[in-house]
């Protein structure tokens, strides 16, 4: 029955979550299981695509990322594919309606990092992030509100905000596996050799009023999602602090990181405030 290979290519998706994130995978399982496994679906697509142009250097990646786009795009089209990633993600795709104008968004940005290295241009710089995170965020916000098309206007700005943030952290994070292993600087106008305070205090500002939309969203959301979603927030602006703390020539020379026990505590101070309803 199809049923057995669909609920395996699901576990695919959470097995490939758990393993690439476990914060990400934490948080996850702090959603309301009614959706968790629709978001464990997003994160395996984005991965595995995100992994093909990011890793696979002894390989052709054009190639491969141009097969994974065709069975992608079969996929979406026959509502199946023996590739069970794209398997399940097909899945959460039809039954929330996602727009396939946000995948191909999504596809978009990670085509370009096949090529492009260095964004000099806001407007390159924009483009990009909103195709490989403020997509991503829209993705997830149709599963937060199930579908609902007035909740989903609403909150869509704020969504798109906390993706930005979320990536712009990392791309603050992991300044040096980009520049040094992957030739790539995300940041116009931005001498990450020589990175200053003036520069790192310029992006971490502009993280932090992404981050403050992205709030407003959070205490907005359905109560299936917003404890998980939170819970990611907490995670990643304690990073984004820990990165605001670290000298600008230390992050360029290693990747900060928070250790488990810290995210163990955000968790427990997460669900304090969840709890007590003060997000």
């Amino acid at each position: 029955m199809k049923t057995t290979f669909d609920n395996v290519s699901y576990q695919c998706s959470k097995i490939v979550t758990e393993s690439y994130s476990t914060s990400f995978a934490l948080a996850t399982k702090m959603l309301h299981e009614s959706i968790r496994g629709d978001i464990y679906n997003i994160y395996g697509f984005v991965r595995f695509a995100d992994e093909i142009v990011d890793t696979f250097h002894d390989y052709d990646k054009k190639d491969l990322f141009e097969r994974f786009e065709k069975e992608l795009d079969e996929a979406i089209y026959n509502k199946i594919s023996l590739n069970p990633i794209l398997n399940s993600f097909q899945h959460t795709f039809h039954k929330y309606s996602i727009p396939r104008h946000l995948m191909d968004s999504f596809m978009k940005s990670m085509r370009m990092d096949l090529t492009k290295s260095i964004y000099k241009t806001d407007a390159e710089y924009k483009e990009y992030i909103y195709g490989s995170a403020d997509v991503v965020g829209l993705m997830c916000l149709k599963v937060f509100v199930k579908g609902s098309e007035a909740s989903y206007e609403e909150l869509k700005d704020a969504a798109m905000a906390l993706g930005s943030a979320f990536q712009k952290v990392n791309f603050l994070r992991d300044v040096k596996a980009d520049f040094e292993d992957l030739n790539r600087s995300y940041f116009p106008g931005t001498d990450l050799i020589q990175l200053d305070e003036a520069s790192k205090k310029r992006i971490v500002d502009e993280i932090k009023a992404d981050f403050k939309l992205g709030y407003e969203g959070i205490i907005n959301l359905p109560s299936e999602a917003k404890f998980g979603v939170y819970t990611a927030y907490k995670y990643y602006y304690k990073l984004l602090q820990k990165l605001q703390r670290t000298p600008s020539l230390e992050i360029k020379n290693t990747r900060i990181r928070v250790p488990n026990y810290q995210k163990f505590g955000l968790l427990a101070k997460s669900y304090v405030n969840y709890k007590l309803q003060l997000v």
